[in-house]
């Protein structure tokens, strides 16, 4: 099967009849191959509450878009609609008493399928923090940023922490820019058991038919680990400029996303959101539009591979009964 690699290839396939459509008319349910409706999984949510006592650390009060209250439920009331039946929340708040907060959701919500925690590599209390974490079921991994990570990998302590999540069967998100992959390749290079989810594609610039050749040449080094995944997520903060809406049309990010797939294969690409963040440059329909189309272009395998199963061998979340995945 080939598939398209241009805008206008993507449009002649018919995968583009919405582009410059309405957001709403988007049903990413109808989709499924079988009788079955289409079943996704958002990897990369956040969630908070900046009306608590303690307040939050981020975002900050200054941010008019991101600074309210934001839970489960105020995402289900769209995402349900667009065939979202779960979510995987990574933690921004770099207090270690979110992570429970966020587990606590997770309890009292099936909705949300785990956490991707915050804690720190390479201190000293890092170990009796996982210990305690990792007892609960939803927490599923940590997320660090390529900083630490470069500094990191040149520390003992540093590595053998990271290691301990391999050891219980946990992930690594990581989050930077196209620098961040030379980094993975490394890291995955020392701890070739640890799955490591790419956060945002690297938080590439998108920009059309051009592509940045550094991350080109990143993305196929870390993708020969087997155990290293793709979070197709943040497109749409790749693609704005100075802050304003990002183009709408799937067509636009069809050659990142050739790219992607090239090197990841179908089998290693997971859909993520980024959301309440992505609100600042489209709505949510628009996100989950522009990724979710090309992935039908590649078949129904595909599809389901995206939207679901990869994130389930990524992540691991726990079954739950009232779940049906």
């Amino acid at each position: 099967m080939t598939f398209p690699t241009t805008r206008r290839e993507f449009l002649q396939a018919g995968l583009g009849a919405l582009a410059v459509g309405c957001a709403t008319s988007w049903d990413a349910t109808a989709l499924a191959a079988d009788d079955a409706p289409l079943a996704i999984v958002d990897t990369h949510t956040h969630f908070y509450d900046p009306t608590r006592p303690e307040g939050v650390p981020w975002p900050g009060k200054d941010d008019k878009s991101l600074y309210r209250r934001v839970l489960p439920a105020d995402y289900q009331k769209f995402a349900k609609p667009l065939g979202v039946v779960g979510t995987v929340v990574v933690e921004a708040s770099s207090w270690v008493e979110d992570n429970q907060w966020v587990l606590d959701l997770c309890e009292q919500d099936p909705f949300v399928l785990g956490l991707v925690g915050n804690l720190t590599p390479g201190k000293t209390d890092f170990a009796q923090h996982l210990a305690r974490f990792s007892k609960n079921r939803f927490f599923r991994g940590i997320r660090i940023n390529a900083g630490p990570l470069k500094t990191g990998l040149d520390n003992p302590d540093y590595v053998a922490d990271l290691k301990r999540l391999s050891e219980a069967d946990l992930e690594l998100d990581v989050n930077g820019g196209p620098e961040l992959l030379p980094l993975v390749d490394r890291l995955a290079t020392k701890l070739p058991d640890l799955r490591i989810a790419i956060n945002h594609l690297a938080n590439v610039k998108i920009d059309g038919p051009r592509l940045d050749e550094s991350w080109l040449a990143g993305l196929t080094a870390a993708a020969r680990h087997k155990q290293m995944f793709l979070k197709v997520s943040a497109l749409v903060e790749g693609a704005s400029r100075d802050g304003k809406q990002a183009p709408r049309d799937p067509g636009y990010y069809v050659p990142v996303l050739t790219a992607a797939w090239n090197a990841f294969g179908d089998d290693r690409v997971i859909y993520g959101s980024n959301w309440p963040v992505s609100e600042r440059f489209a709505d949510y329909a628009t996100v989950q539009k522009i990724t979710v189309e090309y992935a039908r272009s590649r078949g129904a395998t595909a599809l389901k591979q995206f939207c679901l199963e990869n994130a389930r061998r990524a992540y691991k979340w726990p079954e739950r009964p009232s779940v049906k995945l």
